[in-house]
């Protein structure tokens, strides 16, 4: 088997760049699709449930599949340093490619706002972190107003090389399965996410699509068709950072889930199309439900993700008892990010207490005894 390079060599004919470019690439994606087993089972549903696990791509996010695409181009445009605004993981994802590039990364992050797997990451690498006294969307704003005067690449989602690398978890996930699902379910943010991979299911049935931002010659809808398929894309949000649900920005949005703490979501309109086109809705969750959700699928299914990460999971599992996924049905929920980027709310959560024994045969086994069921 060849060795895989990363995604721009897997899906370099679906992807707007030149041929002699030089690829900047942390060998991400190809990130595992992991089945549910004891989560179904415990609803009693024939639903067949997927996980998309991007916490494994390498600086432990999806975001490394949109920042490999938009840093090759920057670099091929002769950039010589990227910003963005971030909740945390842009920021990582951001300063790990630059490094790669070996250009300087600037990264704007709301003060007490982000969880600190990530900012240990932003910092480790050497990009020049910014902490501003306001949010997301405050950093997303000057963002674009410092881009104007200084020579810098903006590396957020608003860049359409972004959602281009994005987009190519739609085409594993298909690759993968033979077919696409019949649900795709999402944790919404930005926004930038669920247009991308509308995109990328679009691209693969061969048909044009409103979430696609680049220009139409470019798009890989063009190219032969993969399945005659498209699922229908959920997006969920928390309730205290929801305006897809509230129907406008919210000011002030605050949620344990920190990725998806996000008020004014720049790809706002290609969210809609992708949720009108597709047949898809939107839902919320609160912080109790997104944490328990995160837990459950700890302890049930051994896998570890940041809380954003989780509520697509709890979207799932709501819908499917409510009936609005149907009995029979194929459902892939993405997974963001990797637990540890937050281990702070990980273990303010646990539930299994640190027992402290003397390093004695006695004292172990006593201890291991009264905690067997």
């Amino acid at each position: 088997m060849p060795l895989y390079k990363g995604l721009i060599d897997r899906y370099r004919d679906r992807l707007p760049l030149a041929d002699n470019i030089r690829i900047i690439s942390l060998t991400e994606g190809d990130t595992p699709l992991i089945p549910l087993v004891n989560i179904p089972r415990t609803l009693g549903t024939d639903v067949s449930i997927y996980l998309k696990f991007e916490g494994l791509n390498p600086t432990g996010s999806f975001k490394d599949r949109g920042m490999t695409v938009a840093v090759t181009q920057a670099v091929a445009e002769g950039s010589q340093a990227i910003v963005c605004a971030s909740t945390g993981n842009t920021s990582a994802s951001a300063a790990a490619y630059a490094a790669r590039a070996g250009i300087r990364a600037f990264v704007l992050i709301p003060e007490g706002k982000i969880a600190l797997g990530k900012l240990a990451q932003a910092m480790m690498v050497g990009a020049v972190v910014i902490q501003i006294k306001g949010n997301f969307d405050d950093g997303m704003r000057l963002v674009r107003e410092v881009a104007e005067t200084a020579p810098l690449a903006i590396v957020n989602s608003i860049n359409p090389y972004r959602l281009q690398g994005q987009k190519t978890a739609a085409f594993e996930i298909v690759d993968s399965l033979g077919r696409a699902p019949d649900y795709h379910c999402l944790p919404v943010g930005n926004a930038g996410n669920i247009s991308a991979y509308w995109t990328g299911y679009s691209e693969y049935a061969g048909v044009d699509t409103a979430a696609c931002v680049f220009h139409r010659q470019d798009c890989a809808y063009q190219r032969d068709a993969v399945t005659n398929r498209r699922p229908k894309m959920l997006g969920y949000q928390a309730s205290g950072a929801a305006p897809f649900l509230r129907g406008g920005p919210v000011a002030d949005p605050e949620t344990v889930a920190t990725a998806i703490r996000i008020g004014n979501p720049q790809s706002w309109d290609l969210a809609w199309a992708a949720s009108r086109e597709s047949g898809g809705w939107f839902a919320e969750f609160d912080d109790a439900e997104i944490l328990a959700t995160q837990k459950l699928l700890a302890e049930r299914e051994g896998i570890f993700c940041e809380p954003a990460s989780a509520i697509s999971v709890a979207g799932a599992i709501r819908d499917i008892k409510n009936g609005r996924i149907e009995p029979g049905c194929c459902v892939v929920c993405t997974i963001t990010g990797h637990g540890l980027k937050d281990p702070d709310t990980a273990i303010k959560q646990s539930a299994t207490p640190v027992i402290e024994a003397r390093a004695m045969l006695a004292d172990v086994q006593k201890a291991i005894l009264d905690h067997l069921d």
